[in-house]
C-alpha cells in the first residue's frame, strides 16, 4: 500500500510544526498537505521551512478544500471551532479526521458526532500511548475502591498559553474514573473551590488546574482513602509523543469505517 498521504491544519502553530517534522520522519505516511488561517503569516511558505527541516515542496495553504481533495486524512490539533469546520470538510471528501483539539462544547461535540456519519474521526483528549493506559489503570481503581472508602482528585499543569481547563486529558481521566464507579461526571464533580466549603461529599470527582511556563502537560490521579493514598500520574516531556499518537490513529482509521472512535480503539484498550 501506498504512503497515507495527510495534511495538517494549523501548520504553523507549535503542534503543527511538530506533526509536519513527526510525518516527515515516520514511515507510511507522507505530507499531503499543510493548512492555516486566511491572512497568518505563514500561508504560502514552505511547510517543511516553516517546521525546521528545511524545504520539501508542500507550500501551506489557507484554502483547506482543495488540499483535503487531494488527502487520506487529516491531523488536527487547532481549536473546536476550526475542529468542527475541518469534520464536515473531511466528511464531504470522506477521508480520516484525527482530532487532538480540546476545550469542546456540547454543540461543537454534536457537530463532530454528525461529521463522523461520513467520516472516520479518530478523537481524543490525548494522543498519548501512555496517557491512555492511564486512562484504564484509573477505570480499574475506581472501580475496585469504593467512594465511601476513596475520595477521587485529578491535578494537572500546563504551559501558560493554554486556553482551556480542566485540560482534555483531565477530563478523559476524570471521565475513566467516573466510568469505573458507573456515575456521570458532569454530575459528580467539582472544578472549583473557593471559601468556606464545608466537607468533601463522598463520590463527587475533583479537579486542580494548574498554569505556568512551559510544561508540555503533567496529571496526576489521586485516590486519598484513611491513611493511605494511591497516585497514578503521567509527565508528557515532549510534544512529540502526541504528535506519533495522532499519526499512529490515521494509520489505523485509513481501513476503518466511518464512525467516531477514541485512542482505546486504535490501541485495542476498549
Amino acid at each position: 500500500m501506498s504512503d497515507m498521504g495527510l495534511v495538517v491544519v494549523g501548520a504553523g502553530g507549535r503542534m503543527g510544526q511538530t506533526l509536519i517534522r513527526t510525518v516527515h520522519a515516520m514511515d507510511g505516511v507522507s505530507l499531503a498537505g499543510a493548512v492555516e488561517r486566511a491572512g497568518s503569516p505563514h500561508v504560502g511558505k514552505d511547510a517543511g521551512a516553516v517546521a525546521g527541516l528545511g524545504p520539501i515542496n508542500v507550500e501551506i495553504s489557507d484554502d483547506p478544500l482543495p488540499v483535503f481533495a487531494k488527502a487520506d486524512g487529516v491531523l488536527d490539533f487547532t481549536t473546536p471551532a476550526a475542529s468542527v469546520t475541518f469534520a464536515g470538510y473531511a466528511a464531504q471528501a470522506r477521508i480520516a479526521h484525527v482530532i487532538g483539539t480540546t476545550g469542546f462544547s456540547a454543540e461543537e461535540e454534536a457537530a463532530i458526532r454528525a461529521a463522523a456519519r461520513h467520516a472516520t474521526v479518530v478523537k481524543s483528549g490525548n494522543m498519548s500511548l501512555g496517557v491512555n493506559l492511564l486512562s484504564v489503570l484509573v477505570r480499574q481503581a475506581a472501580k475496585a475502591l469504593d467512594a465511601a472508602d476513596f475520595d477521587i482528585e485529578i491535578l494537572e499543569m500546563h504551559h501558560r498559553n493554554k486556553v482551556d481547563a480542566p485540560s482534555g486529558t483531565a477530563l478523559l481521566l476524570g471521565e475513566a474514573a467516573a466510568r469505573g464507579r458507573e456515575i456521570d461526571l458532569a454530575d459528580n464533580s467539582v472544578r472549583v473551590r473557593d471559601g468556606h466549603t464545608g466537607v468533601r461529599e463522598d463520590g463527587p470527582i475533583g479537579f486542580a488546574t494548574l498554569r505556568g511556563g512551559s510544561v508540555v502537560g503533567e496529571h496526576s490521579v489521586i485516590l486519598a482513602g484513611t491513611g493511605e493514598r494511591i497516585t497514578l500520574s503521567h509527565q508528557a516531556e515532549d510534544r512529540t509523543i502526541f504528535a506519533r499518537g495522532a499519526v499512529k490513529a490515521a494509520l489505523w482509521a485509513r481501513e476503518k469505517k466511518p464512525g467516531l472512535y477514541s485512542m482505546l480503539d486504535v490501541l485495542g484498550l476498549t
